[in-house]
């Protein structure tokens, strides 16, 4: 093979190589939830004391969780494994990941005041919203998001209780569709590659 060739071959090679690159950072077809009626508008109360609406959050991605702060075991590492992964998007892609906003929402709104959040979102990330109401602010916008929970009884009466949850991140677009369920199991670097396919 002559040189001509050989660089006709090097460029064809290298613009294969450069295309097998870009598509791995597209997400493949539509995004898993595109028309699932998932999410919708509320008004809840941020743990700065402020009311806040979905349409505050306009323009924005949200990366949503529910829980409780009371939960022993499970959200706060769900928590540390959302923040963690939102961290390592942030430092790939800087100016993407500033369009996520995380957002932690109690299904336990008895406990869970404005000042018991204000206290528990300092163990995650910086910019973590986390949103309480009434019973019934709470129970509304759980449907809305097709999230399910209830309390169990206290083990004693006027005791400590739990609240089963759905254990479950969901990422919503910038006008709040649904677009994907982000892994929780997979660690950091899970959701990190979770929000790098969906992202722009």
């Amino acid at each position: 093979m002559n040189e001509s060739a050989m660089n006709r071959l090097s460029v064809l090679l290298l613009t294969i190589f450069a295309l097998m690159l870009s598509a791995c950072d597209q997400p493949v077809g539509d995004p898993p939830l595109k028309g699932a009626t998932m999410g919708g508008p509320f008004t809840l109360t941020s743990h700065q004391g402020r009311r806040v609406s979905d349409t505050d959050f306009s323009g924005q991605y949200r990366l949503v969780y529910f829980g409780y702060s009371f939960c022993p075991d499970v959200c706060p590492v769900d928590l540390q494994t959302l923040s963690a992964g939102l961290r390592q998007f942030e430092a790939e892609e800087a100016e993407k990941a500033a369009k996520v906003q995380p957002i932690f929402i109690t299904v336990d709104p008895r406990r869970d005041t404005v000042e018991a959040l204000a206290h528990y979102v300092t163990a995650f990330h910086p910019r973590l919203i986390a949103l309480t109401g009434s019973d019934e602010e709470i129970a509304r916008t759980a449907r809305a998001f097709a999230i399910s929970y209830q309390a169990q009884p206290p083990a004693t009466p006027g005791g400590e209780y739990l609240v089963d949850h759905m254990r479950i991140f969901v990422l919503y677009g910038p006008e709040g569709e649904p677009l994907a369920i982000v892994p929780h199991d997979e660690g950091p670097a899970g959701v990190a590659a979770e929000l790098r396919k969906w992202v722009r």
